[in-house]
């Protein structure tokens, strides 16, 4: 069957699919500086208090090569591509049965984004656990497969679900906030801007997406320490992170994260949009 002649919810699992797997391929090295920083695995940081972005950057590429910082890719394909597929067509749905008009508001925005990034992150929070472990450098994970047999047999399937809460308080607030911005800051765009509507959306998805990397930081602190360290509970990982680094240890990993999703969010979002355009789809 053709792609042009598939459900409308088809083609925006499709669409979420093709920008998820351009952006992770893009990005992941930014991913994988970002979880080292907040796990504090690497070798740079043993008698340093201060590590940034850079030295962990050029200490991963001094001691695993610059492949090295695609470490993680493979999970992150297993859970990005389907994953945005899936909220994509989440989101897609949700808004041709509760939003009929083109901007469903401010408040209808972060319902809609929070909405459809909940389904998608349950559904594939195991393979996050995963790309988590696999990026932070504690575990020596040879596959995919292997490490989700390994996480089941060691520590029981239960682990696989470990962060969750701190997952979902940033995810869901990330994709809500983001949305709202999103939505928002298009209704201002003019109309005659449409000959240069991908430029506006990059801007406008790259603008939001700072803005909801900036305010869901803490919880993506939290997040990947409860999933590095599984025995923790949300709380006893914000007890720990405050105990141990003082607030701003919430911030650590904020630079390469927010410049990671700022990006990605913008690509993601821009080729979804033109997409769907070319599908004949307003998203």
């Amino acid at each position: 069957m053709e792609l042009s002649l598939a459900h409308p919810v088809i083609k925006a699992f499709m669409c979420g699919c093709l920008s998820g797997t351009c952006s992770t391929l893009l990005f992941q090295p930014l991913d994988l500086v970002k979880t080292r920083l907040q796990t504090l695995q690497s070798p740079v940081q043993l008698g340093s208090s201060r590590v940034g972005m850079v030295t962990v950057l050029l200490n991963v590429v001094r001691t695993e090569r610059l492949l090295g910082l695609w470490k993680g890719v493979s999970p992150s394909f297993i859970r990005t591509i389907p994953g945005v597929g899936l909220y994509f067509s989440t989101y897609h749905s949700l808004k041709e049965h509760f939003f009929h008009e083109k901007n469903p508001g401010a408040l209808g925005a972060v319902l809609l984004g929070g909405g459809a990034r909940a389904v998608a992150g349950v559904i594939m929070l195991p393979v996050t656990v995963i790309k988590t472990r696999f990026e932070c450098g504690k575990y020596r994970y040879r596959s995919v497969a292997e490490a989700l047999c390994s996480v089941c047999r060691t520590e029981g399937p239960a682990a696989l679900y470990s962060g969750l809460t701190a997952t979902l308080l940033r995810d869901v607030s990330f994709s809500g906030i983001y949305v709202m911005f999103y939505s928002q800051m298009k209704t201002y765009l003019p109309k005659e801007i449409s000959t240069w509507a991908p430029l506006a959306n990059f801007s406008c998805a790259a603008l939001a997406g700072l803005l909801a990397s900036l305010i869901t930081q803490p919880a993506d602190v939290v997040k990947t320490m409860v999933q590095v360290h599984p025995a923790l509970k949300t709380t006893d990982a914000v007890r720990h992170i405050y105990v141990e680094h003082g607030p701003r240890g919430f911030l650590r990993g904020a630079v390469p994260r927010s410049l990671r999703r700022t990006l990605v969010v913008a690509m993601t979002w821009t080729i979804y949009e033109q997409t769907m355009a070319y599908l004949g789809l307003k998203s």
